[in-house]
């Protein structure tokens, strides 16, 4: 599981989550499906702390000193094409 990309991973998590939400699951499939479902999230939240990380290696100053810029988004490229 750990070669799959962060989007299949999340549309995974995405599908456990609507199965387990309508209850009609059996006690043993829904805490087979919560374990995965709680892999998967700590897959992301690692992944998502190495994304952070190399975020804010990338705005790194010349004189070595971290700069805390706010991360903008795909809404701040739609406001650039308007």
């Amino acid at each position: 599981m750990a070669t799959k990309k962060f989007k299949t991973k999340m549309n995974r998590l995405e599908t456990i989550v609507d199965a387990m939400e309508t209850g009609d699951l059996e006690l043993e499939k829904a805490l087979k499906y919560f374990e995965e479902g709680m892999a998967l999230v700590d897959d992301c939240h690692h992944e998502l702390d190495q994304a952070e990380a190399k975020v804010m290696k990338l705005i790194e100053s010349d004189d070595g000193q971290a700069v805390f810029v706010p991360f903008e988004g795909e809404e701040a490229d739609d406001d650039a094409s308007i």
